[in-house]
């Protein structure tokens, strides 16, 4: 959200486009989040009365997918199927919604700047951490946004990363000390900050080069989400239950797959190709 107004992303999209991107992150989240929060103080209310009162759920509209599993997990406390759970809910529960929905399959799904972004491998989600005062990052790339599949399944990889026995405190130490704010300053300071350095209204110039900044130049704008949007006020979810098909309960099979989480080069290459991208279209903007 808060590259959409950052140094790179404004040099490619229109203020329209970013505002629809917007739109259709903050529904997504707002979404998830509603859905998931009557399920979590339900359970703290089951511990605190030791009282199983998961039977409450249809009341909030949480699928009964997710009734099963919490009424599994309260006596088996499977916290694996638990989370593989949450993770098929909660991308279900978008499918329809928002990945479905005409309204944004038209203004961004099938849009050219989507799939730019998609080509531009966008679609990264990095993981923090200190390891010996050194800040280090993993994670994942989704290439297909659009896939109920390819998105269930990135959110395992992402499980595995998370939670793997030797960085998972470290993730959770990051994460106490360092306040998130959604600039990405919060854990790259060597290449972002959260005010903009540069000179308004000038062409854009190359500052990166293998992750760090050239020389002289200006660290890239990441602002603080809370002075990027304004608040949003929210339409009713939609009604209905997305489970209608057994077969998802594939997907809390165990993968014993090891998850390569060495995103750093990639991340990096990312931001040099977005770069490029600015100096071809003001490079062609020009020529026009």
């Amino acid at each position: 959200m808060t590259d959409l107004k950052g140094s790179l992303l404004p040099r490619l999209l229109s203020i329209n486009e970013q505002e629809q991107f917007f739109l259709f992150l903050e529904r997504g989240n707002w979404l998830i989040f509603q859905d998931i929060y009557p399920q979590l103080l339900l359970y703290e209310e089951s511990v605190k009365r030791n009282t199983n009162l998961f039977y409450l759920l249809p009341l909030f509209g949480v699928s009964y997918f997710m009734e099963v599993i919490w009424n599994y997990f309260y006596t088996n406390k499977d916290e694996y199927l638990l989370a593989i759970a949450l993770i098929i809910n909660e991308q279900s529960y978008l499918e329809k919604r928002i990945i479905q929905n005409a309204y944004y399959q038209s203004t961004v799904l099938e849009t050219l700047e989507f799939k730019l972004q998609e080509l531009l491998n966008l679609n990264q989600i990095l993981f923090p951490y200190s390891d010996e005062k050194e800040v280090k990052v993993v994670g994942q790339t989704i290439h297909q946004f659009a896939s109920l599949h390819d998105r269930i399944m990135l959110g395992k990889r992402l499980y595995q990363l998370l939670f793997h026995k030797e960085t998972s405190p470290k993730f959770y130490q990051w994460a106490i000390q360092h306040p998130h704010t959604g600039s990405r300053k919060d854990y790259w300071i060597h290449l972002f900050n959260d005010i903009d350095e540069s000179i308004p209204g000038t062409s854009y110039k190359r500052r990166i080069k293998n992750c760090s900044l050239k020389s002289n130049s200006p660290k890239l704008y990441s602002p603080q989400l809370s002075y990027a949007w304004n608040n949003i006020e929210q339409k009713a979810a939609e009604q209905g239950d997305w489970y209608t098909d057994w077969n998802v309960i594939y997907y809390l099979q165990k993968n014993n797959q090891k998850v390569n989480g060495d995103i750093f080069d990639e991340y990096c290459e990312t931001l040099e190709r977005i770069e490029l991208a600015i100096l071809a279209k003001e490079t062609f903007s020009l020529e026009k």
